[in-house]
C-alpha cells in the first residue's frame, strides 16, 4: 500500500474505481474469484482477511497458497486510495484524513475518540452538488461519486488505526460511523446502500458493524428518503434542515425550492415510523441568519409531538466566509425555546476548528 503522502499514479479524470472486494456482493466474489481459475471458497478466505483481520498484504494470507495470494490480490483488493496526510487536535484523539483517490481527487474522513465512544465521519461524495453557501463542500461542487469500496475503505482504514494503537488511549473499536462529510450520501444512493451492506454484514462477508450505529444524513432528497425508508435497515436518518421556514430554507439550502420544508418532514417522519429510529435534525446555527427565537418557536411547533432530536451545530466557519457561528447568548435562547415546547435538543461538541474542521476545508487548502 502506498505510503502516506506517497505521490501515486493518477487514472484519467472520468476514469471508473477499479473493482473491489467491498465492491461485490458474497456471491459475487465467489464467481470473480472461479473467473480466476481459483475454488471459489477462496472468496470467504479473502473477505475474512479484509473485514475480519483488517489484512489486505498478501503476504500475512498463510491460509491461502503463495502461489494464488498476487493474483487474488491485484484482482480483488486494488490500491484505491493514498493517505496525504493526517492532522490531530484533542491530544491526537482527533485525526482528519486528507486521502487521495486513484484518479487524484481529494476526499476526507475524521476519526473522533471520546471517552465512552469512537465515532468516524466518512464522504461519500467527492465535492458536493447541493450547493449550501456556508458549507466549503458545498461551494465546491461535485467531482464525483464515491465507490462503495471508498467508502468502506475509510471505515476500514480507521479501525485499522484503532486496533493498531494509532489513536492515544490504547486499542479501540469503533461504535458509531456518521455519513456527514464531503457529499451528500441520498445523491449517491445505490454506492452508500450497498457501504452500509459491507459495514453491517456478519463478518466475513462485511465489517460486522450495528445499522444502529450508523447515521446517514441529507439536506432532504424526498424521494430517496422514501425509497432508505423501503430498505428496512435501522440506520439513524439525519436530516440537515438549517432553518424551519421555506423563505430562508430556499437560500440557505438550495434543494428546498424543489421539496418543501413541509414535505422533507413528512418524508422525515415516514422513516422513523418505517424504521423505529428516531430521526435526527441537524440545524447550524448561524449569527443573525437562522438563530433568531421565533425561527426556534416555529421549528418546535413543526417537530413537536414526532419521534425526534435536535442537534444544534455551532456554525465551524471557514475562511474568508461572512457565515459565523451564533452568540452563546442566541445559542442559550434557541435551546430554551425548544424545551420549552419539550422538543429533545443537544449542542453539536465542536471538534477540529484548529485542523481545518469543516467538511471541504483540508481537501480546498491541498488543491
Amino acid at each position: 500500500m502506498p505510503v502516506p503522502g506517497e505521490l501515486t499514479f493518477a487514472a484519467p479524470r472520468g476514469a471508473k474505481p477499479p473493482r473491489h472486494l467491498a465492491d461485490l456482493t458474497p456471491g459475487e466474489r465467489r464467481e470473480a474469484v472461479a473467473a480466476l481459475g481459483e475454488k471459489p471458497f477462496r472468496a470467504g478466505q479473502v473477505s475474512r482477511h479484509y473485514f475480519a483481520r483488517l489484512a489486505d498484504d498478501p503476504a500475512h494470507w498463510t491460509d491461502i497458497p503463495a502461489a494464488s495470494r498476487d493474483r487474488l490480490a491485484s484482482d480483488l483488493l486494488p490500491d484505491l486510495m493514498s493517505v496525504v496526510r493526517h492532522v490531530s487536535c484533542d491530544g491526537d484523539t482527533t485525526r482528519k484524513t486528507l486521502w487521495r483517490l486513484f484518479d487524484g481527487t481529494l476526499v476526507e474522513s475524521v476519526l473522533m475518540r471520546y471517552p465512552d465512544r469512537v465515532t468516524m465521519c466518512i464522504s461519500s461524495q467527492a465535492g458536493c452538488g447541493m450547493n449550501c453557501p456556508f458549507c466549503a463542500t458545498g461551494q465546491a461542487g461535485l467531482t464525483r461519486n464515491l465507490s462503495t469500496a471508498e467508502i468502506v475503505h475509510q471505515i476500514v482504514a480507521g479501525m485499522r488505526s484503532l486496533r493498531d494503537g494509532e489513536i492515544p488511549g490504547g486499542a479501540a473499536r469503533l461504535n458509531n460511523i456518521v455519513f456527514m462529510g464531503m457529499g451528500e450520501p441520498l445523491a449517491n444512493y445505490k454506492k452508500v446502500v450497498g457501504a452500509i451492506r459491507r459495514l453491517t454484514d456478519p463478518e466475513p462477508d462485511g465489517l460486522g458493524l450495528s445499522q444502529r450505529g450508523i447515521t446517514v444524513s441529507t439536506v432532504g432528497l424526498v424521494p430517496a428518503m422514501h425509497r432508505l425508508a423501503d430498505e428496512d435497515m435501522k440506520v439513524r436518518l439525519a436530516l440537515s434542515l438549517h432553518a424551519p421556514d421555506d423563505e430562508l430554507r430556499d437560500t440557505l439550502v438550495p434543494v428546498n425550492t424543489r421539496w418543501k420544508v413541509s414535505e422533507v418532514l413528512d418524508a422525515a417522519w415516514n422513516y422513523a415510523e418505517r424504521s423505529g429510529r428516531r430521526v435526527s435534525i441537524e440545524y447550524a446555527l448561524i449569527k443573525d441568519i437562522n438563530d433568531q427565537a421565533w425561527r426556534a418557536d416555529l421549528l418546535a411547533r413543526k417537530l413537536k409531538n414526532h419521534r425526534v432530536h435536535v442537534n444544534l451545530i455551532p456554525l465551524n466557519p471557514t475562511p474568508g466566509s461572512k457565515w459565523t457561528a451564533s452568540r452563546p447568548e442566541d445559542e442559550r435562547e434557541f435551546v430554551r425555546q425548544l424545551e420549552k415546547h419539550g422538543v429533545p435538543v443537544t449542542v453539536r461538541d465542536t471538534r477540529g476548528q484548529e485542523i481545518d474542521g469543516a467538511c471541504g476545508q483540508l481537501a480546498a487548502a491541498e488543491r
